[in-house]
Parts: C-alpha cells; sequence; structure tokens
C-alpha cells in the first residue's frame, strides 16, 4: 500500500516535495555561515544532497517530514519545514519535532513561523500527534523566538547536552521547546475568535 505524501500551503508559502531543483538551492543554503551558524559545520555538496535525499526517503515512508518550502509568488524553493522524529536519542525520545532552515534572504519577514504553524496544524490535525518538541543550541536566539512565536513554552528543566555535539563544544547544550495538542487545539481556538 502506498503512503499519502502530505503537501499543504500557506498564504505566501507551499510545503511539498523535494525536487531535483531544489538540491542546489539548498547546497547554496547550507554554505551560509550564517543560516549554519548554530550547527555543527558547514556540508560539502555531497553532504547536502545527501541529507536532502534522507529527507525524501523519510517523507516517502511515512508521508510527512520536513517539507521542500517554497515562494509562491516566485515559485522559488527558500527552504525547508516539517516534522521529523529524531534519529539521535534524545532525553525525552521518543518524539517529533519540528524544525526549519531558511535562506537568509527570507529572515524577518514570519516565513519560519508561518511555515512553522503550518506543520503544527498537520502534525495535530491530520496526524493526530499528542506533542511537538522543538530544540536548539542555547545561543540561538532567532530560533528560540519562533519556537515562541508559534506557541511553545520552553522546557527549562528538559535542556539537555546534544548527543550528537561533542562533549565541550559551544553548541552541546540545548533549549527544549514543546506544545501539547490541547494547547495548540487552545490557542487555534483564541486566535480564530
Amino acid at each position: 500500500m502506498k503512503t499519502e505524501l502530505i503537501e499543504f500551503e500557506t498564504e505566501r508559502l507551499r510545503l511539498r516535495q523535494w525536487r531535483d531543483s531544489d538540491l542546489a538551492p539548498f547546497a547554496a543554503l547550507a554554505a551560509d555561515p550564517l543560516v549554519m551558524e548554530y550547527l555543527l559545520q558547514l556540508p560539502t555538496r555531497a553532504d547536502s544532497d545527501a541529507l536532502a535525499e534522507r529527507i525524501k526517503t523519510r517523507i516517502a515512508d511515512n508521508g510527512w517530514g520536513l517539507w521542500a518550502v517554497e515562494d509562491k509568488a516566485s515559485g522559488e524553493f527558500i527552504g525547508f519545514t516539517g516534522l521529523n522524529v529524531p534519529v539521535a536519542e534524545l532525553p525525552f525520545s521518543p518524539c517529533v519535532e519540528i524544525g526549519w532552515r531558511f535562506v537568509r534572504q527570507a529572515w524577518g519577514k514570519g516565513i519560519a513561523s508561518e511555515a512553522a504553524r503550518g506543520a503544527l496544524q498537520v502534525g495535530f490535525n491530520r496526524l493526530g500527534l499528542d506533542e511537538i518538541v522543538a530544540f536548539t543550541a542555547v545561543g540561538n536566539l532567532r530560533s528560540a523566538a519562533v519556537m515562541e512565536r508559534i506557541g511553545m513554552h520552553e522546557d527549562v528543566a528538559g535542556a539537555f547536552d546534544h548527543p550528537a555535539v561533542p562533549e565541550g563544544h559551544a553548541l552541546v547544550r540545548h533549549r527544549l521547546y514543546r506544545i501539547s495538542r490541547a494547547a495548540w487545539l487552545a490557542s487555534s481556538r483564541n486566535a480564530s475568535e
């Protein structure tokens, strides 16, 4: 039986399956030191292509994942947003996380928040998840701000050292954010009133 592939749109964005034409702009995004500031290292083109392939495979297997984000007005690939089951064994596993990564030109325009709200809607309404988490290196204030804008709350007691980051590395300590289905439904109802 074939898995139904989920795609959706927001006011300005199309969240869709990845295409071969996304690989070059994704590699350019991944080569931007500011975009990758809170990740371990700049990937090679081969690394970037391999990550995109793993993302595509997970979407094909599950129907959902880290969708390619296309600007509806220009048709350009501008990054990714979506839901993911982390590979690393985390202190709060098993879990589904929400994540994003965008070209610098998309920053400061509410794009990440818009895409993430759409992904939360899929996670809670279509997939029936009970909770979605997000986490980032302690210094990544931009991502933490998006997490707060989309209604997530920091679990201060849940801060952790990421097992995929070398001990003693400046990025090892991570903040944990959470949102429950009940909290998301309540905030959605309040926003529509």
